[in-house]
């Protein structure tokens, strides 16, 4: 039986969600308290691989065993887990549902705030400098004219396509923290960081929405900036077929 298991999780301490040699993840955590639990070994497979210190409100696993994975299950697992990961639910779904494949939308937010707060340390990006919001939104909206974007991918990637399909993308202030939202079919390795790293140029001034652009448009990873710390970035909400989580 096939199982999409969702999660939560504050990615602070974490590697990244995809399970590394000798590093911790999110994923090798998962596994080792399903295993713990019903005392045999566990293999997950991840939805999306978000990169180390990145958060996910939302996020999906999927993995096979002839066990029963049931609700009442859950707040025993989530006592075996670290308090900064837990588990959602369990979804019983088709033998072929892929978590990863068969997702039609991923959401993800950034958050930046200006005033130094120790309490949004780890979960926000300390950025002191005045944003002209009508800029950061114009050049959010010209990333929606787009479809490829080689400019704002690691090159350290084995994807076969640049190509995404933006469905929302923008900036929203609320008191002192900004807040950028993007919606789309895919996401390439550092993307989100890369737009808005280099966004944030356009809303200092330093780069104009021509010079942003052509950034696009040449293709050329090495003129994105992808400065930003992955704290500030949370993984909100994985879209799939109705029916399909049952």
């Amino acid at each position: 039986m096939r199982y999409f298991i969702e999660v939560s999780y504050k990615g602070t301490n974490y590697s990244g969600f995809q399970v590394q040699a000798n590093a911790n993840s999110v994923q090798s955590e998962v596994e080792k308290a399903l295993g713990t639990f019903y005392r045999q070994p566990f293999s997950c497979t991840g939805s999306s691989r978000t990169d180390s210190g990145v958060h996910a409100f939302q996020n999906f696993f999927h993995a096979d065993t002839d066990l029963n994975l049931e609700a009442k299950h859950v707040y025993n697992i989530n006592s075996i887990l670290p308090d900064d990961i837990v588990i959602r639910g369990f979804h019983r779904v088709r033998a072929e549902a892929h978590c990863r494949f068969d997702a039609i939308w991923r959401e993800y937010e950034y958050f930046i705030f200006r005033e130094k707060d120790p309490f949004l340390d780890d979960r926000a990006y300390y950025y002191p400098y005045a944003l002209d919001g009508d800029l950061l939104n114009e050049a959010a909206a010209l990333i929606k004219e787009y479809r490829d974007f080689s400019a704002f991918s690691k090159r350290n990637t084995q994807v076969k396509s640049f190509t995404c399909e933006i469905m929302e993308s923008g900036w929203s202030l609320d008191g002192g923290t900004w807040k950028y939202r993007v919606r789309a079919n895919r996401f390439l390795r550092g993307m989100v960081r890369g737009l808005v790293g280099t966004m944030l140029q356009v809303g200092r001034g330093k780069n104009s929405i021509d010079e942003f652009r052509k950034i696009i448009e040449s293709g050329d990873a090495t003129r994105a900036d992808f400065s930003v710390p992955g704290r500030g970035l949370f993984l909100v909400r994985v879209e799939y077929p109705v029916g399909i989580l049952g």
